[in-house]
């Protein structure tokens, strides 16, 4: 019977053809290492190396068995990493929702994160806006959700802030203060408005109405619509105006101008927050993963 120590012995000699340097790398002296070697030829009934006073090459059977050899160590490696990963819980399913924001912001990078920790974990992604991603934390069908505070219905869920972005002005591409290069938010008060769903979407509708109230007006309401992405192609329709995150604009959209915003009332910023009912060693981990994109994002 081969040990896996042996196999990891004939690696380093294969890798150093030497003796001694491999003895030195495995910390041991050469005379049992070569004693090794000669136990393992015996065993397969094949020579490996080839050797006079010195080693010369590996032989065929030298070159096919450092191949599998290799294979078998990766395999152990794998199989006690595996077993510590299930004894400590990190193996199973993580159920994450998400608003759209939080899919183009931060989950990206997050998700990278946590693979590379857990990658055992079978990842549940589902997009969902705030007040429905508070419903299914609460009756337990997810596990965690990026939602947008102020949460609603959110006593028994812990939640913490991951990052915060700033709003910017979507304005159709004809509209007269388009040729601005900054606008202020009371300048949209006679403007249709296209906005979140206070039902689907408290969190951003409770920011921009407050928003609004601070520069002096209160919107008129033209059209609702529960994502980003929806609201920005209503305003290339000419449906209205619209507040939108500052990353919907860096890539241009046709029929859109997107504005910064200055006066009163500005500037206007959601959070993105993790929210989650119960603790677990997944859900920790995937906390661990979000609070370290947090804690690089804000250096």
């Amino acid at each position: 019977m081969i040990e896996l120590r042996q196999f990891k012995q004939f690696i380093v000699v294969a890798e150093e053809l030497s003796f001694r340097r491999a003895a030195d790398r495995l910390n041991m002296a050469q005379p049992p290492l070569t004693a090794t070697i000669k136990r393992l030829e015996d065993a397969i009934g094949a020579t490996l190396i080839e050797r006079t006073n010195r080693i010369d090459r590996l032989t065929e059977a030298g070159r096919v068995f450092l191949e599998e050899a290799r294979k078998a160590v990766s395999q152990a490696d794998q199989a006690i990493l595996a077993a510590q990963r299930a004894g400590a819980g990190l193996t199973g399913a993580l159920r994450v929702t998400f608003v759209a924001s939080a899919a183009r912001e931060i989950l990206p990078s997050i998700l990278l994160r946590f693979r590379e920790h857990c990658p055992a974990v079978r990842l549940e992604l589902r997009e969902a806006m705030t007040a429905q991603q508070i419903d299914l934390l609460n009756a337990q069908e997810v596990d965690l959700g990026f939602v947008i505070p102020p949460l609603q219905n959110a006593d028994n869920l812990n939640s913490e802030v991951v990052a915060r972005f700033g709003l910017v002005a979507a304005l159709p591409e004809g509209h007269p203060l388009a040729r601005y290069e900054q606008i202020q938010l009371s300048d949209l008060a006679r403007d249709p408005w296209i906005l979140f769903s206070a039902r689907q979407g408290p969190g951003l509708h409770r920011i921009i109405l407050d928003a609004c109230a601070r520069s002096g007006f209160t919107p008129n309401i033209g059209q609702e619509a529960p994502q980003m992405e929806t609201i920005v192609n209503l305003v290339a329709g000419g449906m209205g105006v619209a507040l939108v995150s500052r990353a919907l604009a860096t890539g241009g959209r046709k029929g859109v101008a997107f504005r910064e915003l200055t006066g009163p009332g500005s500037p206007v910023e959601f959070e993105l927050a993790v929210a989650y009912a119960q603790s677990s060693s997944i859900v920790d981990a995937f906390i661990a993963a979000t609070r370290q994109y947090a804690e690089v994002t804000a250096s």
